[in-house]
């Protein structure tokens, strides 16, 4: 998933492999994503030579027209609809990363509400966390990942977060309630709740639950170690899917993907 939810949260991941290789796809909370960096010693390694990286949804945000970043900066473009993000040129990215290619990702101005000219250049890894809220919405994205985890956290956790992230920026609470409770809330009971269905695992808590995010780290450790085979969704015991359940509810949660060599993207904050 990325920083503290910001927008209710609740998002999967997925486990990808390139060709020689295996690792996963997952997405998570930002969050999440970085507790396992640091659980694994990869966020003390050069960028360049990571073998587990993260990677956010929310840097494929479309470029805004003026009049859409003009309701943008007012609080009143929907950054939470599945029209918001810039599908192709994810599902390309996450496919090249895939095949162990290098790739430049875009970079987003979360002030303006822009997509920056420079990019940031990302080197292939074993494992890559795919975190954002509607990672699971497109059907080729979603397809893409081999292991699914959705970080479901309260939603009085998820609009305090929110809040305090949002005042630190000099927003006004007014404008930010309205926002949760005009665009916020709504998608995400109309768009990313209904994807928990594709998780493989749901994690309850969030970065709360240090025992789901320890088994997740120690899933990546074999997998990094070489302790688990190349691994394509829906091969156990040759049938379809082995099975969907939560972790115990005093665990935590995270996300994974995996590519061709080495990288790291640090998560990025909601523009929202």
């Amino acid at each position: 998933a990325l920083d503290a939810p910001e927008a209710p949260r609740g998002a999967g991941g997925a486990l990808a492999t390139a060709p020689g290789r295996s690792g996963a796809l997952r997405p998570l909370q930002s969050t999440v994503c970085e507790k396992i960096m640091e659980l694994l010693g990869q966020n003390e390694v050069d960028h360049r030579q990571r073998k587990v990286l993260i990677l956010s949804q929310d840097r494929f945000y479309k470029v805004l027209t003026a009049e859409q970043k003009a309701k943008a900066l007012k609080g009143q473009y929907n950054f939470d609809h599945p029209d918001a993000f810039d599908n192709d040129l994810m599902h390309t990215t996450l496919k090249n990363i895939v095949e162990g290619k290098t790739v430049e990702v875009p970079a987003y101005d979360f002030v303006t509400h822009s997509r920056l000219e420079e990019t940031t250049v990302v080197y292939p890894a074993d494992v890559v966390l795919f975190e954002g809220i509607l990672v699971f919405y497109s059907q080729d994205i979603r397809d893409m990942f081999h292991l699914r985890l959705f970080v479901d956290t309260d939603s009085d956790v998820r609009l305090s977060r929110r809040v305090l992230r949002d005042m630190k920026r000099g927003r006004d609470l007014e404008q930010i309630l309205t926002q949760y409770t005009t665009f916020v809330k709504p998608a995400f009971e109309e768009f990313c709740l209904p994807t928990k269905k594709y998780a493989d695992v749901i994690i309850p808590r969030g970065v709360d639950n240090m025992v789901a995010i320890n088994l997740i780290v120690q899933h990546i450790q074999d997998i990094l170690n070489g302790d688990i085979c190349k691994w394509q969704r829906g091969a156990v015991n040759g049938h379809g899917r082995s099975y969907k359940r939560p972790f115990p509810e005093q665990a935590e949660s995270s996300t994974v993907l995996t590519a061709g060599k080495r990288s790291h993207l640090e998560s990025s904050s909601r523009p929202h």
